[in-house]
């Protein structure tokens, strides 16, 4: 009995010593190649590159820079932050989505771009002027936050685009790349920056 138990330990500790492979993966950068179905992004800051095949029905949104004026009550928005001693959080960024992305990750939650931080997803449901700069109240199912948008927050808005736009030397973001079964990229969403927006 005892050689099989060793002989099943031998063939089995390779297995487990092997690597884990994500699944998913955020691509930033710049599209160094493109055609119908794929395009190949090149990190910034002279990184390496990846290639990413699109789904037939991947979604493209532009990502534009916007103001305040257009965070007002009943938009749907993404807001970056990190926590304030009274419980609100300070924005670093805030994103007026597009309206056919209404409820997309709604919630509260981390945020790993910044020390401390938190994604909150949610409708707009009052604004006013604070000593800090703008203050929100947003809700979304569950809860409800209180943002302060200092005048130093980067404030962004998502727009319906096309594959068109993904072109060589446009700054794109891919949040969730998929790993399909062959070992390659696949995407069913793409932002892609307008003007001098570089989308993260």
């Amino acid at each position: 009995m005892r050689p099989l138990i060793f002989a099943l330990a031998l063939f089995s500790t390779p297995v487990l010593a092997q690597p884990f492979a994500p699944t998913t993966m955020r691509v930033t950068g710049t599209i160094e190649a493109a055609d119908a179905n794929s395009i190949t992004v090149r990190a910034l800051e002279g990184g390496g590159t990846n290639k990413v095949f699109l789904t037939p029905d991947a979604k493209v949104f532009g990502v534009s820079t916007t103001t305040l004026a257009e965070v007002k009550p009943g938009a749907f928005i993404g807001v970056g932050a990190t926590p304030n001693a009274d419980g609100s959080q300070r924005a670093i960024r805030v994103t007026v989505f597009a309206e056919s992305q209404r409820g997309l990750g709604e919630g509260f939650r981390p945020w790993d771009r910044a020390p401390h931080g938190t994604m909150t997803n949610a409708t707009v449901a009052e604004t006013v002027k604070g000593v800090d700069g703008q203050v929100l109240t947003v809700k979304y199912k569950g809860g409800d936050k209180r943002i302060v948008v200092p005048p130093d927050a980067r404030i962004l808005a998502y727009s319906v685009g096309d594959r068109s736009e993904l072109k060589v030397g446009a700054h794109v973001a891919i949040l969730r790349a998929k790993r399909k079964l062959d070992g390659s990229w696949e995407a069913d969403r793409v932002n892609v920056g307008r003007g001098s927006v570089i989308p993260d």
